[in-house]
């Protein structure tokens, strides 16, 4: 079944509605354990997967290191606090560079 959906907002957007049949219990589990990997809903795993094989690239972010669940999750004082922490992370020794 295919079915295309308009929305309009500050620009025309095309949804695209798509069930896919026959997918086999090894593949259901790949994708369940992919979105669990991923921490994204199985809509989104999909359509990630597919743009990557169509080499398309991921439309939301080139790249998924895994950690993309937690973006968003800290309070500014912890944001804060980590900055505090890891200050000294970009500072040079330069007796290491001699």
């Amino acid at each position: 079944m295919h079915r295309m959906h308009l929305m309009t907002t500050k620009r025309e957007v095309v949804r695209t509605y798509l069930t896919v049949r026959g997918v086999d219990p090894v593949l259901a589990r790949a994708l369940a354990s992919e979105r669990t990997r991923k921490g994204t809903s199985l809509n989104q795993t999909v359509i990630d997967l597919l743009r990557k094989a169509l080499g398309l690239g991921i439309a939301r972010k080139e790249f998924d290191n895994g950690l993309g669940r937690f973006a968003g999750t800290w309070s500014e004082e912890q944001f804060q606090e980590f900055q505090r922490n890891t200050a000294s992370f970009g500072e040079i020794d330069e007796d290491l560079w001699k």
